[in-house]
């Protein structure tokens, strides 16, 4: 789809990709952009309407998705995550946090939103995902599973919104400059740079967006001979340049 007098509604639009992904939504000339935060006091970037939305919340999405009735494009980037491996004393509680989400968050949204984007022609969703989708070791091995599933409820999105001519597209990025991943030493990209190469993926019409080189390394590692970057367990670290692979 087209960008210029889309309007959009990016979650999480306060701060880091999120706040990336609304800058540049309004440079390519989107006629509107809905910043969904829980906070609207935190919403600061001008030309932006912010807009009440827990996305943990159905009340909210509910509310949401009928203040915002024209929306042509939903990008689905607020997430969580936190340290824990599937052995950890906590890591049941820990998953329903994740889970609750970076997964059935992005489904009760998709659900709210998808008759709206079928009312607007088909429109698009984008689902902001991770290299996590593909790797799950170490201490993201819980955040791992969450992204994985919604890797898969995107792809299954894909099929199910095919009728109604809407476009879904995932995002697959490593680490980002962002408060997220501040205290981690590692190679990180810009948040501008992830959302300009996801924007042209989506005014391309693609279905998937590899945003940076290891991510690309690891999505073909899936279909190499073994051994592969996603089934080595020969380290823990998942830091780049430790044997292990760099995640978001």
């Amino acid at each position: 789809m087209k960008i210029e007098n889309a309007v959009a509604l990016v979650t999480g639009a306060n701060r880091g990709i999120g706040l990336a992904f609304a800058q540049e939504l309004l440079a390519r000339g989107a006629s509107k952009v809905y910043a969904g935060v829980r906070n609207p006091a935190t919403v600061t970037q001008s030309g932006v309407q912010a807009l009440q939305l827990d996305i943990t919340k159905p009340d909210d999405v509910a509310a949401a998705a009928a203040l915002a009735s024209d929306v042509t494009l939903v990008i689905n980037n607020a997430g969580i995550a936190e340290p824990g491996g599937f052995l950890a004393p906590d890591s049941e509680e820990v998953a329903r946090r994740l889970f609750e989400t970076n997964f059935f968050a992005m489904l009760r949204m998709s659900k709210a939103f998808a008759p709206i984007l079928k009312a607007h022609g088909g429109g698009a969703l984008l689902n902001v995902l991770s290299v996590s989708s593909w790797v799950s070791r170490g201490e993201l091995a819980v955040y791992s599973a969450s992204k994985s599933a919604a890797w898969s409820l995107t792809n299954a999105l894909r099929n199910e919104l095919a009728a109604q001519k809407t476009q879904v597209l995932g995002l697959h990025m490593a680490y980002v400059d962002t408060d997220l991943t501040r205290e981690i030493e590692a190679p990180k990209s810009s948040p501008g740079e992830i959302v300009r190469r996801a924007l042209d993926g989506l005014e391309s019409d693609l279905d998937e967006v590899l945003a940076d080189d290891l991510t690309v390394q690891v999505r073909q590692g899936m279909t190499a001979a073994r051994p592969s970057l996603y089934l080595d367990t020969c380290s823990g670290d998942t830091r780049p340049g430790t044997g292990g692979v760099g995640m978001l």
